[in-house]
């Protein structure tokens, strides 16, 4: 689909999804939740129909499980699941880069700045709490620039199965703040140099130092 097409409107079940999706991914439903159908529907005002769908998305997702007289429970992972996802992420991420290195346009590389020019900005002026839905923004646009087909779409579905809650965000620290912007100036530089071996050694870096601060918390 083009820019320029209307996107089809987002059936019911695809919004129950998405809400539920983000709440759980940011720690708002923390794990160990119940999740009753008939309490979600009410709170976003839809039938039970799209909500059971919803779940059974979520659970096909692995992030709820169903239980014998208990239902739909939000999945509470645990010290080595935390592991695994950083080094999973550590390896789809830093491919990513290094396959971005070698396609990135200037144009690309020009919005990437400009998105870490903010980041920079907003943590200058202590506005910390947008850090991180921006630098979800830098690695995934690296992600689907380095592959377009299925890399994106599975660097997506790796961050969306591990819930980190806003006040377990590494941007809130300052002493990581400051590395990793560090960071991403140096994958900015790879890039523009063309540099794949660079880049994909200080992403995998930079998320597994994400994931050491996550594991000593």
């Amino acid at each position: 689909m083009s820019p320029s097409e209307p996107r089809p409107p987002m059936s019911k079940a695809d919004y129950v999804y998405s809400v539920l999706l983000d709440e759980i991914r940011t720690g708002r439903i923390p794990g160990g939740t119940a999740l009753r159908a008939g309490e979600v529907a009410k709170r976003l005002g839809v039938s039970v129909t799209p909500v059971r769908e919803a779940l059974r998305r979520l659970e096909k997702d692995r992030l709820i499980s169903y239980e014998a007289h208990h239902g739909a429970t939000v999945v509470d992972l645990g010290d080595e699941a935390l592991a695994e996802y950083y080094g999973l992420r550590a390896v789809v991420e830093g491919l990513g880069a290094r396959l971005a290195a070698a396609r990135i346009t200037p144009e690309q590389l020009e919005d990437l700045r400009a998105l870490h020019a903010s980041m920079t900005e907003d943590a200058a002026q202590g506005r910390n709490d947008r850090l991180g839905e921006q630098s979800r923004r830098f690695h995934l646009t690296i992600v689907d620039i380095g592959g377009p087909a299925f890399l994106g779409e599975h660097a997506r579905s790796v961050r969306n199965s591990f819930p980190v809650p806003a006040e377990a965000s590494l941007w809130l620290d300052e002493t990581q703040v400051k590395a990793q912007l560090e960071a991403h100036e140096g994958i900015l530089a790879a890039l523009e140099a063309a540099d794949g071996d660079s880049a994909e050694r200080i992403m995998i870096d930079h998320v597994r130092r994400a994931g050491e601060f996550r594991q000593q918390q």
